[in-house]
């Protein structure tokens, strides 16, 4: 995943974290500061999936995008520093392929051409992440915040993702946080595969 020049300033703001100070930070994906992220979603993937999936497989989709799909104009990777130290972070891409979930749950059918790709402006998020040592803290809530925040200004007009069956916490959190599930929540997800999201960033009319 390649490289926004040098770091960038775009760290959004600087705040009293309990003892300590809170930084968002706009990253780029070779940055030292993302080894964390990357080494414990890994991690986490092999434990919940060792078991459907090969470990190639999974490298495979620890490296699926280049780091450019990451980096401006188009996307985005953001980390939460706390006194220094990567607590949480997520990122966003362009969508352009086609996408997952049942296309009669969409909020609005205009989400889609016919080949399923995106017909609006749309950002996808991937590699959301937080700190093992730093859960239960709300920062999920602040990197989906940032990130929809981010893609916002950038003109995206929607959000979309995909989680696995065997993330019961993510999908909480998606749920939680006003994101449309495009599959039956009722269907046990084993049975679904990837569990796919949408949200818009703006009213609807």
């Amino acid at each position: 995943m390649t490289a926004l020049a040098a770091r960038p300033a775009t760290a959004r703001s600087t705040e009293a974290a309990g003892m300590g100070t809170r930084e968002v930070r706009s990253v780029a994906m070779h940055d030292p500061l993302v080894r964390p992220l990357l080494d414990e979603l890994s991690h986490e993937y092999w434990t919940r999936y060792q078991r459907v999936l090969t470990a190639e497989e999974l490298r495979a989709e620890m490296e699926h995008y280049p780091a450019q799909d990451f980096a401006a104009p188009h996307g985005e990777l953001v980390l939460v520093l706390e006194d220094g130290e990567p607590v949480a972070g997520g990122a966003f891409r362009r969508r352009t392929e086609p996408e997952l979930g049942d296309p009669a749950r969409l909020a609005r059918q205009s989400a889609r051409r016919g080949d399923g790709s995106p017909a609006v402006r749309t950002a996808e998020l991937k590699r959301i992440w937080t700190h093992s040592a730093h859960r239960r803290r709300g920062l999920a809530r602040l990197v989906l915040a940032e990130l929809e925040r981010r893609a916002a200004d950038r003109g995206y007009r929607r959000v979309y993702l995909t989680t696995g069956p065997r993330q019961p916490e993510a999908a909480g959190l998606y749920l939680a946080t006003g994101y449309t599930p495009l599959f039956d929540t009722g269907t046990d997800p084993e049975e679904i595969g990837p569990l796919a999201f949408e949200k818009w960033l703006e009213v609807a009319p």
